[in-house]
């Protein structure tokens, strides 16, 4: 198991930030090539103000929200083969609109085509499903009017995708890889060759026109908004990443986003008032592996520069030229609704999801999880501080546990950040918001403790649930085999 203290026994908020360090000579490369170093950690309160910022509607892009908190895109493994909802999915979009969570940022992953699935159970945008998923959406929205009394402050989009190099549209231990760029590193680690897969032009100038087909799809079903994924390797993200790709879709940073760009004019002529967001990986950096008693490490030595955007340097500095490159694009484009995450839970969860325990087939966390979280906060923080008139939603705080809330209101009342994602989380304890926010309080028994069964269960082919505390999940069969995975690598 990881050898950092649980988070759960600390006891104030001192011994809190304590932990929430940036790593020793971190720094942010900002867009002139001056470093600067990370943000520092507001103040922690001992305890969250229930009617506190973390409450407090706003406005953006000519919506209300209602409060700070937004639940972040999750990859669904329990769709039909033909990729409508099933009693599973509706459950688990049911629990999102009682959460109390105003901003539902992308609801899940939803597959613009069959080949763009992460996994044969993953739903699909299609005329065919579109039915189905308007009725999906109709039933979240109607659950959050019965538990709160009002839409009107709520804002629910959906994320749009293709997996690129890691679909599996077919089987679930069957890679069917659409790849952008050549990876030596994840063509050994899966048995491929990215130049025998590679998406050619063509093939990405018509997956433009499939991801504009399934916008106005989402538009007819009701959704306020779309996100254009480009985060955790798959196709949007590694494109961004193509700086060797030979044509217009490669190359400078322009041509990188030229996928974006049609896409946005497409949208812009065909779903007219449909807002758009990108939920983005602001940094990454070469894949890394299981080493010496299963501690991460980096899968050889190739340059970051060659392999990821926004790439971290060998002294832990962040290089976000690019990204601050790509944001002032998107908003000039006029996506202003942005929403970060770092890394793959593919090569680099570490930095992507922070937790104490790894799935099956994982590491052990090569740094304090609370390292990670603290340089998700300062990157998204540089950010919002270069660019303020775009709305930002942070990512991995759920490793935070007890403390959310506290942190939470720390960074929001800094500015550094305008909501709070979550993500497992809201797996395990889905109206963590309503609680907090009635000043009930939070029920320990029910916080997520990051110990990745979530991942774990369909890395070997299995639904994907809460099998620790989710009772409805607990007690299914495989709850067991999860737990006889997690016995190797867990608590």
């Amino acid at each position: 198991m990881s050898e950092y203290r649980r988070i759960a026994t600390l006891k104030t908020a001192s011994e809190l930030r304590a932990r929430l360090i940036s790593p020793t000579g971190a720094a942010i490369i900002a867009p002139t090539g001056a470093q600067n170093s990370f943000a520092p950690l507001p103040s922690i309160p001992e305890q969250a103000d229930p009617k506190g910022i973390l409450g407090q509607a706003f406005i953006h892009d000519g919506r209300r929200i209602g409060n700070r908190f937004a639940i972040l895109p999750m990859e669904g493994w329990d769709a039909s083969e033909d990729g409508k909802p099933t009693d599973l999915t509706i459950r688990r979009w049911k629990r999102f609109g009682g959460s109390g969570s105003k901003l539902i940022w992308g609801t899940e992953a939803v597959a613009v085509r069959h080949d763009g699935r992460a996994n044969p159970n993953q739903l699909i945008l299609s005329d065919a499903n579109l039915s189905s998923i308007a009725d999906l959406r109709k039933v979240m929205v109607d659950e959050h009017r019965s538990s709160f009394g009002t839409t009107e402050d709520l804002v629910v989009g959906l994320q749009l995708t293709h997996s690129g190099r890691f679909a599996r549209p077919n089987k679930k231990d069957r890679f069917e890889p659409f790849c952008a760029l050549e990876n030596p590193i994840l063509d050994r680690r899966y048995n491929i060759q990215s130049s025998d897969h590679m998406a050619s032009d063509a093939d990405l100038d018509q997956l433009v026109v499939d991801f504009v087909a399934a916008a106005v799809l989402a538009q007819k079903a009701g959704f306020d908004f779309v996100d254009l994924k480009h985060c955790h390797g798959y196709l949007g993200h590694e494109l961004l990443a193509a700086r060797h790709r030979p044509g217009k879709y490669g190359g400078s940073l322009e041509n990188r986003m030229r996928f974006l760009r049609e896409i946005v004019s497409g949208i812009r002529a065909n779903a007219p008032g449909l807002r758009m967001g990108v939920r983005l990986s602001i940094f990454d950096t070469i894949p890394h592996k299981p080493g010496a008693d299963r501690v991460g490490v980096p899968d050889g030595d190739a340059n970051p520069y060659d392999l990821a955007f926004g790439p971290i340097g060998p002294h832990g500095g962040i290089d976000l030229s690019e990204t601050v490159s790509f944001l002032t694009a998107c908003r000039d484009l006029g996506i202003t609704w942005i929403c970060t995450t770092a890394g793959s839970p593919y090569y680099t969860p570490h930095l992507q999801r922070p937790a104490q325990f790894p799935p099956s087939d994982g590491y052990l966390p090569p740094e304090d999880p609370c390292v990670g979280v603290a340089r998700q906060v300062s990157a998204t923080a540089k950010l919002k501080e270069l660019l303020p008139e775009l709305l930002f939603v942070g990512s991995g705080y759920s490793f935070l546990q007890d403390w959310l809330p506290q942190v939470g209101e720390a960074v929001v009342g800094a500015g550094m950040v305008d909501m709070i994602g979550l993500g497992r989380m809201i797996l395990a304890y889905p109206d963590l918001p309503a609680d907090f926010l009635s000043g009930k309080g939070l029920d320990r028994k029910r916080i997520c403790r990051t110990f990745s069964d979530c991942t774990t269960a369909p890395r070997k082919g299995m639904i994907s649930g809460c099998f620790p505390l989710d009772p409805f999940y607990k007690i299914m069969p495989e709850a067991e085999i999860v737990r006889s995975y997690r016995a190797g690598v867990g608590p």
